[in-house]
């Protein structure tokens, strides 16, 4: 079974050959969406730390992101 949550960009710090990525659940801000993915998983962080310049220009503050999770067999 694979489970989907919903995270936001809160930070990006550049290293200069790396960046480093954080994310937290997504917020009740009213969007229903996000409230029913709020209410599933309340609080939750994610750290990277990127040295792939074009994957880490993909994430910028605010930005959304689903985050499947799926099991290795």
């Amino acid at each position: 079974m694979s489970v989907r949550a919903k995270f936001r960009v809160v930070s990006v710090t550049d290293f200069g050959f790396t960046k480093q990525v954080k994310l937290a659940a997504i917020s009740d801000d009213g969007i229903p969406e996000n409230q029913r993915f709020h209410k599933a998983t309340p609080s939750g962080q994610i750290e990277m730390t990127i040295d792939n310049p074009q994957a880490a220009e993909q994430f910028t503050p605010g930005k959304q992101f689903y985050v499947d999770f799926n099991p290795v067999e």
